[in-house]
């Protein structure tokens, strides 16, 4: 897993190459968004619970088969392990926009995730659903301009949408 940074100067160095201008010029981008970045992320992590919470609920209610007998979230046990994967995956989620790089979402909780939840039985399109209510969450708080370093974060918002998606489209 690299950051940003880390993964431009290994690059270049890998090919024995001085950073381009482009590149610095993306770096330099990405120092002046850092702000609305570490809001963005103290943001949603401050509202984990409760962004993991109501998506599940919302989830619960639109396919109610998930905690009735029988359901892949029938029994207190079950329901845990169900929030408790949500709350990995949005915790990888902001990691990855800490970093501005999703290799750390797709090596350290993506890899393999669907193969196992396959093997367990847990309907994958279900857990995308709840992604999906997460990602809604996260983007209202990141569009919320209150706390938020002030300027356009249509950038930030769009990367965050795209993780959440990676992650949706992993499990599916």
């Amino acid at each position: 897993m690299f950051d940003a940074f880390t993964k431009v100067v290994s690059q270049a160095d890998t090919r024995g190459e001085l950073l381009s201008a482009g590149q610095i010029d993306a770096l330099n981008q990405l120092v002046a968004e850092s702000s609305k970045r570490l809001d963005a992320v103290n943001r949603i992590t401050g509202s984990a619970s409760t962004i993991v919470a109501n998506a599940a609920r919302s989830l619960f209610d639109e396919q109610a088969q998930l905690i009735a007998p029988g359901g892949n979230a029938y029994t207190h046990r079950r329901m845990a392990a169900c929030l408790r994967d949500m709350e990995i995956i949005l915790r990888y989620v902001t990691y990855a926009v800490f970093a501005g790089d999703a290799s750390v979402l797709d090596d350290r909780c993506l890899n393999g995730l669907r193969e196992t939840y396959l093997a367990l039985g847990v309907p994958g399109a279900s857990v995308a659903v709840g992604v999906g209510k997460m990602k809604d969450a996260a983007l209202a708080i990141v569009n919320d301009p209150a706390g938020i370093t002030p300027g356009d974060c249509s950038a930030l918002a769009s990367e965050i949408a795209s993780y959440f998606d990676r992650a949706a489209a992993a499990v599916a």
